[in-house]
C-alpha cells in the first residue's frame, strides 16, 4: 500500500463517528466533495452544522461565512474575559455558538495559530466546558503547502501555522489524507503539482512549464506576480491606456493616528483610488449581502451620482451581476466596543494584475504568471494550483525557489501521511455504525428513517446549496420576527439600515412576510405616496435609475418637514 492513502469512505466513517478530523490532500483529491457529503448527512439528520472558512473567497465555495465572523473574533489576536462576557450579550452570536454541534473550518492553512486558539477559547466559554472547542466536533480542512497566514514581519512560520497551536494539540485531530484524484481529465499539471508536493520535480516537468511561455491563453486572463510593486506598475500602465476621464475616491480616516496607520497597512483598499470606465477591479472586503467577497473580480461599467457619497462606481462582476459599490469601513475598537480608529473607502483595487497571496482560494481559467522574483517558499505551488490545466498557463519565468516548499510544511506533511495511514489501516475494516448513531443522538438529531429520507429529498432538490442571499435574508427575518427594530438588526448584523430595509422588502415580496409593524406611520407613507405618484407622472429622466426605478433623492427633496433617506426607503415598501 502506498503510504498515506485514505479512501473517502474511511474519512466519512470517521467524520460520522463524531471524531475531530483534519482533512487534507492535494488539489482535486476530493476534500470539498467529502465535506459536502458529510454536511448533507448532518442536515438530513437535523444536526446543526456551522460551515466556515479562513478567508472570504474560500467561504463562498462552501456557502459559509468566515470563521472570524462566526466566532465573533474579527481580526483580534487576544480576547479578555470582559470581551467574552460582552459577546454573550449579543443575541445572534450567543444563539449560533450555543447551538452549534459541529464546526467546519475550510482553508485551515491560512488561519493563524493565535486565531485557532481564540476560536477554542470562545467555544469553551459559550459551551461552559473545558473540553477542546467546548466539546463540539471540529473538522478542519486544507493543505499546508498553501502560503502561511499573514503575520507580523518578525514572525517565523512555525509561530503562524495552526498545527503548532495549543488548540490543535488539544483537539487530537484524526488525520485523513485523501489522495484519490477526482479532477476530470488527466492533465499534466496535476503531475507537476504532485511532484512539487513530494519535492521530486524532474527536468521534464520544468521543460513543460518553460514551454508555456509563448502559449496563447486568450484575451481574458489574470496576471499573477509575487511582488506588490510589479502589480501596481502593471495596473497603472493599463489604467493610463484608457482614454476616459478618471474619478478619484479618497479614503476617509478618523481617530488615533497611529492606529490609522496600522489600518492603512492592513487594509487592501488603496488610500487614493482612481477608477475609469472599463477598469478591471477586485473587491477587497466581504459583503455577502451585497453579493461580493474579498477576491471577486469585475469591471467598472460606469458611475452613478449618489446623494450621500456624491459619486459611486458601478461594477459588473464576472458572473454578470451589476452592483453600485458604496464605501465600506474598516475599524479598530477598544475593549468597551467603542471605535477608536476607522478607515472608509470604496472596497476595490485595480486588478489587471494581482499578487499570488491574494489569489489564494481562487480558481482561474487562464493566468499569466511570473515567478522570477519568488521570495517565499510555496508561492510557485499556490500560483500554479489556481489553474485547472496547463492549457490556461503562460509562465513568464521562475527561479529555483519558486518550486520549493516550506521545510516545516514538508516535515508536517510527511507526518500527516503516516498518521493517516495508521488511521486507514486501523479503521478500514471496523464497523462504526453504533458510534454513528450515538453521535447523532448526542447532537440531538433524528434517527427516524422516514424523516431522514424526506430531508434528503429536500436537500437533493436544492442541490445541497444554501444560497447566500437566502441565508442572509433568513438571518434578518429571524431577528425581525424576534421583535428586533430595524436599527438593532443593522447593528447586530453589522449592516446598514438601508440594507435591512431592502431585506424586509424582499421578504415581504418573496415570502409574504407581514412587515406592517415596521411602518413609519400613515402620515409619512401618505406623504411619500403623493410625491411618488407625482414624480412618476412627470417622467423626468433625471429622476430615474438605469433600471427604471425612481431615485430617492427627488422624493426626499420634496418632503416637508424633510424626511431621511431611510424613512423614505421604508415608506416606499408600503407605497408599492
Amino acid at each position: 500500500m502506498v503510504i498515506g492513502l485514505m479512501k473517502q469512505e474511511t474519512a466519512l466513517k470517521l467524520l460520522k463517528a463524531g471524531e475531530n478530523v483534519f482533512l487534507t490532500g492535494s488539489a482535486g483529491a476530493g476534500k470539498t466533495y467529502t465535506l459536502n457529503q458529510y454536511i448533507n448527512y448532518l442536515k438530513a439528520r437535523k444536526v446543526t452544522v456551522a460551515i466556515t472558512a479562513s478567508t472570504g473567497i474560500a467561504a463562498t465555495h462552501m456557502n459559509g461565512m468566515t470563521i472570524h465572523t462566526w466566532a465573533g473574533i474579527g481580526i483580534k489576536n487576544a480576547i479578555s474575559e470582559d470581551e467574552l462576557k460582552r459577546m454573550k450579550e449579543r443575541k445572534y452570536l450567543k444563539e449560533h455558538l450555543e447551538n452549534a454541534q459541529v464546526l467546519i473550518i475550510d482553508e485551515i492553512s491560512m488561519l493563524h495559530a493565535k486565531q485557532l486558539n481564540l476560536v477554542n477559547k470562545v467555544l469553551k466559554f459559550f459551551k461552559e466546558s473545558e473540553e477542546a472547542f467546548g466539546g463540539i466536533q471540529v473538522i478542519v480542512a486544507g493543505d499546508f503547502f498553501q502560503l502561511p497566514p499573514v503575520g507580523r514581519n518578525d514572525e517565523r512560520n512555525r509561530d503562524k501555522f495552526c498545527f503548532m497551536s495549543e488548540a490543535w494539540v488539544e483537539a487530537k485531530f484524526r488525520v485523513c489524507y485523501l489522495t484519490e484524484q477526482h479532477r476530470q481529465g488527466n492533465d499534466y499539471l496535476n503531475d507537476i503539482l504532485n511532484a512539487i508536493r513530494s519535492q521530486s520535480i524532474s527536468e521534464e516537468h520544468k521543460q513543460a512549464l518553460i514551454n508555456t511561455r509563448n502559449q496563447d491563453i486568450g484575451d481574458t486572463f489574470t496576471r499573477l506576480y509575487t511582488h506588490n510593486m510589479d502589480v501596481d506598475t502593471i495596473n497603472f500602465k493599463h489604467l493610463n491606456e484608457i482614454e476616459n476621464d478618471g474619478r478619484q475616491f479618497d479614503a476617509q480616516c478618523d481617530g488615533n493616528d497611529k492606529l490609522i496607520e496600522t489600518l492603512k497597512s492592513s487594509v487592501r483598499a488603496p488610500e487614493n483610488l482612481t477608477l475609469k470606465k472599463h477598469a478591471k477591479v477586485m473587491f477587497v472586503k466581504n459583503n455577502f449581502d451585497m453579493g461580493y467577497i474579498n477576491g471577486s473580480l469585475g469591471e467598472v461599467i460606469g458611475f452613478e451620482e449618489d446623494d450621500e457619497y456624491g459619486c459611486l462606481p458601478k461594477v459588473k462582476l464576472t458572473d454578470g451581476t451589476t452592483l453600485i459599490v458604496e464605501p465600506e469601513t474598516w475599524s479598530v475598537d477598544n475593549d468597551a466596543g467603542k471605535t477608536i480608529a476607522s478607515f472608509s473607502q470604496i472596497p476595490l483595487r485595480l486588478a489587471w494584475a494581482i499578487t499570488i497571496h491574494k489569489s489564494q482560494g481562487m480558481t482561474l481559467e487562464a493566468a499569466e504568471i511570473n515567478l522570477s522574483n519568488t521570495f517565499e517558499n510555496g508561492q510557485g505551488y499556490v500560483a500554479l494550483s489556481r489553474l485547472k490545466s496547463l492549457d490556461g498557463l503562460r509562465l513568464l519565468g521562475f527561479n529555483e525557489q519558486a518550486l520549493e516548499l516550506d521545510s516545516l510544511a514538508i516535515k508536517a506533511d510527511r507526518r500527516f501521511q503516516e498518521l493517516s495511514d495508521e488511521a486507514e489501516t486501523h479503521y478500514d475494516a471496523i464497523d462504526l455504525t453504533p458510534q454513528h448513531k450515538a453521535f447523532i443522538r448526542h447532537c440531538g438529531g433524528t434517527l427516524n428513517e422516514v424523516e431522514i429520507e424526506r430531508n434528503e429529498k429536500k436537500i437533493a432538490k436544492s442541490g445541497g446549496k444554501t444560497n447566500y442571499a437566502a441565508a442572509t435574508l433568513d438571518e434578518t427575518k429571524a431577528l425581525f420576527v424576534g421583535g428586533y427594530e430595524i436599527q438593532d438588526i443593522a447593528v447586530e448584523r453589522g449592516l446598514t439600515p438601508a440594507t435591512i430595509i431592502n431585506h424586509l422588502g424582499r421578504l415581504h415580496k418573496e415570502q409574504g412576510l407581514d412587515i406592517s409593524v415596521a411602518s413609519p406611520g400613515e402620515e409619512v407613507v401618505e406623504q411619500v405616496r403623493k410625491i411618488y405618484k407625482r414624480l412618476l407622472k412627470r417622467k423626468d429622466s433625471n429622476h430615474f435609475n438605469d433600471d427604471g426605478s425612481l431615485k430617492l433623492r427627488p422624493i426626499v427633496d420634496l418632503t416637508s418637514p424633510k424626511l431621511g433617506y431611510d424613512q423614505v426607503r421604508l415608506a416606499l415598501l408600503f407605497v408599492e
